[in-house]
C-alpha cells in the first residue's frame, strides 16, 4: 500500500503549559513519531512518504498537490491532545479531496480511544505503539478488511466505535527499526540552543519509573533501547544523514548508570565528529558519569529543576533538595557540559513570594538558558487528577468532543490567577536572560549567524513584544531586596 503521512503546522493554543514567544522561537524538530511509523511500514514492504507541512511552510493546497503526485491509499496523521482540532481541519479538506481511509496516533489515543474517533473523517486510531497495529491494519485493508483481528486499534463499525485489544506482552522498542530520517528535511530542524547542523532529536528509551506531579509518563516503565542499538543509530544519523548536532528526548536519559556509560564507551570507539544532549534530574549523574558523558560528546544537559523552593519539590513529587541542585550543576559545569534548566510557575502551594524564590535560584545557579514553563494539567498527570476531580469533569475530553471553547485550564491548586502566571513567568524569562553577564557569555557561546539571528530575534520578541516589566515590579523589588541574603 501506499501510505502518506502528513504532519501538520499548528498555531498556539490557550492551553498551552508554554508561553507565547517561547513556543514560536523554541525550535523546529522532526515528527520522530510519524518517522517510526514510515519505517515500520517500509519494513512492512509498503512505500510510504512523510510531508513535513510544519517545517516546510506548506498549505493545505500545497500539501495536497503533493498527495495527488504520490497517489496514497491511506492517509495518516499524528494526533496531540493539545492540536486536536487543527489536525482534525487537516483532516477534514484532505479527506474531502481523497476519499481513502485515515489513521490517526499519538499519545492522545491512549487517553481517549473511543472519542478520538468521534468525527466521521477518521477511520482508524492507533492506541499503543505503530509496530503491531501499523502492519496488521494495513494488511487487512489490502485483504480480509477483518479489523477486529487487529490489536491496538480504534475503528468504526455500523456506526458505533469499537477498540480491540492491545498487543500482548511488553513493546519490544529495541526491535523497532531506525526512523525514517530519510523521508525527512533533516537540514531544516534546530532548537533553540543549536549550534550544529544538520540537527535531529533521538529517542532512546521509553517511559519513566518516577512519580512526579506534572509528568504523563510518572509511574510508568522504564523501557530503553540496548546501548548497541542506540549508538547505530547516531551514527546512521552522522554518516547518512549529515546530523551533527542531535538531542536526546528520553525523559530521562542517564538514569541507568550502567547502560549510559556503555553507550558513552561505543561512542568513544566511534569517535564521531558529533555532539549531543539530553534530559537529567539532577539526582541520576555523578562527577564520573558526567565526565564520561562529556568525553562522548555531551555539550548540554537539560535538568528538570522545576522550583527554588523546597516546599514547592516536595509537592510535586521531585525528590531532590536544593543543596543536591546546586551540587548536580556545579559539577556538570566543572566537567565542561552546559546546564539548563526547566522550571515550573504555578504548581500546586506556589505563590509569589515562592516565584520569586524560584527566580532568585535560577539566577543563583547562573544556567545557560532557563525555561519557565507554567504547571498544566496534562492528560494523565497528577494535576488532571486533581483538577478532574476539583472541577467534576475533564476539560480535554471535551475540548476533542468539541463541547467546550479553547481556554486556559484552571489551577485550583494555587492561589495565583492564570493571568498572574503568565505575567510571572514571561518577567521572569527576562529578568533572568537580561543580566549583563548572562547576555555576554551568551554572545562570546555562539557559534554561527544563525545561532545568533535566532537568538537575538527570540529576545527582542520576549522583551518588545510582550508587557514590559518595570524594575519597580512588586515581584521583583521584594527579589532584589532578598537577594542579598541568598548564598553565592
Amino acid at each position: 500500500m501506499r501510505l502518506a503521512l502528513v504532519f501538520n503546522p499548528f498555531k498556539y493554543k490557550l492551553h498551552e503549559e508554554n508561553l507565547r514567544i517561547v513556543q514560536k522561537y523554541f525550535g523546529l524538530f522532526p515528527p520522530l513519531s510519524l518517522a517510526w511509523v514510515a519505517a515500520i511500514a517500509e519494513r512492512a514492504g509498503h512505500e510510504v512518504i512523510i510531508i513535513d507541512a510544519r517545517t516546510l511552510s506548506l498549505s493545505k493546497e500545497d500539501v495536497a498537490g503533493r498527495l495527488r503526485s504520490f497517489g496514497p491509499d491511506i492517509i495518516g496523521f499524528m494526533m496531540t491532545t493539545y492540536m486536536f482540532r487543527e489536525t482534525l481541519e487537516w483532516i477534514r479538506y484532505l479527506k474531502e479531496r481523497f476519499k481513502v481511509p485515515v489513521m490517526v496516533g499519538g499519545y492522545n489515543l491512549r487517553v481517549y480511544p473511543v472519542e478520538s474517533l468521534s468525527p466521521p473523517e477518521i477511520d482508524f486510531g492507533v492506541v499503543e505503539h505503530a509496530d503491531v497495529t501499523v502492519p496488521r491494519l494495513l494488511e487487512e485493508l489490502e485483504g480480509g478488511r477483518n479489523f477486529s483481528d487487529v490489536p491496538g486499534l480504534v475503528y468504526r463499525e455500523d456506526g458505533k466505535v469499537m477498540v480491540t485489544p492491545k498487543p500482548e506482552g511488553r513493546v519490544d522498542f529495541d526491535s523497532f527499526p531506525m526512523p525514517a530520517r530519510h523521508l525527512l528535511p533533516n537540514h531544516l530542524y534546530a532548537e533553540f540552543p543549536t549550534e550544529r547542523k544538520n540537527f535531529t532529536v533521538l529517542v532512546s528509551s521509553l517511559g519513566c519509573p518516577r512519580r512526579c506531579l506534572f509528568c504523563e509518563a510518572g509511574g510508568t516503565l522504564h523501557n530503553p533501547r540496548r546501548p548497541e542499538t542506540v549508538v547505530e543509530e547516531m551514527e546512521e544519523c552522522y554518516t547518512r544523514h549529515g546530523i551533527r548536532e542531535v538531542d536526546i528526548f528520553d525523559y530521562e536519559f542517564p538514569c541507568n548508570r550502567k547502560r549510559t556509560l556503555e553507550i558513552c564507551r561505543l561512542l568513544n570507539e566511534k569517535d564521531l565528529d558529533m555532539t549531543w544532549a539530553c534530559r537529567s534530574r539532577v539526582d541520576s549523574v555523578d562527577e564520573e558519569l558526567l565526565r564520561e558523558m562529556e568525553a562522548a560528546g555531551c555539550r548540554r544537559i537539560y535538568y528538570g529543576l522545576e522550583s527554588g523552593s523546597q516546599e514547592i519539590l516536595d509537592r510535586i513529587n521531585k525528590g531532590i533538595t536544593l543543596d543536591l541542585i546546586r551540587d548536580t550543576i556545579r559539577l556538570t559545569k566543572d566537567t565542561g557540559i552546559r546546564p539548563l534548566g526547566f522550571f515550573l510557575i504555578g504548581s500546586p502551594g506556589e505563590t509569589r513570594s515562592t516565584v520569586m524564590d524560584t527566580l532568585g535560584f535560577a539566577k543563583e545557579l547562573d544556567l545557560d538558558y532557563v525555561q519557565f514553563s507554567k504547571a498544566t494539567a496534562k492528560p494523565l498527570t497528577g494535576l488532571w487528577r486533581m483538577l478532574v476531580e476539583d472541577e467534576g469533569w475533564d476539560y480535554w475530553k471535551e475540548y476533542i468532543k468539541g463541547n467546550v471553547e479553547e481556554q486556559p485550564l484552571p489551577r485550583p491548586w494555587t492561589e495565583l490567577t492564570n493571568e498572574e502566571i503568565d505575567k510571572l513567568a514571561r518577567r521572569a524569562y527576562i529578568h533572568y536572560h537580561s543580566r549583563p553577564g548572562f547576555l555576554i557569555k551568551s554572545l562570546v557561546k555562539i557559534r554561527s549567524f544563525s545561532e545568533f539571528r535566532r537568538k537575538f530575534l527570540a529576545y527582542l520578541d520576549m522583551v518588545f513584544r510582550q508587557e514590559k516589566v518595570s524594575e519597580k515590579d512588586d515581584l521583583f523589588v521584594a527579589y532584589n531586596e532578598k537577594a542579598i541574603r541568598l548564598p553565592h
